[in-house]
């Protein structure tokens, strides 16, 4: 199964269904829409664990952000605050936001491949592969 790297507080977000649109600076590429992705959680620079497989999730669509104003008014689906200044708005870069259309969340972690790409790992050995809303 192909994983998808999302840091915390994040990747528990989308797992819990508080948080319905990843974002991100580029579109969803299409070969992964409608796919399940296992979920690798990454501590980012504040976090106190190895990266883990927490879940999967799945894709429907993406779309972009045309203006501040449009992706400050979409936070309660995105919920990445104004100040973020790693994954706020800005308007050097595109803003584009992923909808989730499926999540599960396992009850206990996975061990995320030593090897992983910047975003997308393949290979990840997911011992449950249930997709559940």
């Amino acid at each position: 199964m192909v994983g998808i790297n999302i840091q915390a507080p994040f990747a528990e977000q989308l797992l819990s269904g508080d948080k319905c649109v990843e974002t991100r600076t580029y579109k969803l590429p299409e070969k992964y829409i409608g796919e399940e992705l296992a979920v690798i959680e990454t501590p980012g620079k504040h976090g106190k664990f190895k990266a883990r497989i927490i879940g999967t999730i799945t894709f429907s669509h993406s779309f972009e952000y045309l203006s501040e104003t449009d992706w400050e008014w979409d936070y309660n689906r995105h919920l990445v605050d104004p100040d973020n200044k790693l994954y706020g708005w800005n308007d050097e870069k595109e803003k584009h936001g992923w909808v989730v259309s499926e999540f599960f969340k396992f009850e206990q972690p996975q061990a995320a491949p030593e090897k992983k790409g910047i975003v997308f790992t393949n290979d990840c050995d997911v011992h449950i592969s249930i997709t559940g809303v």
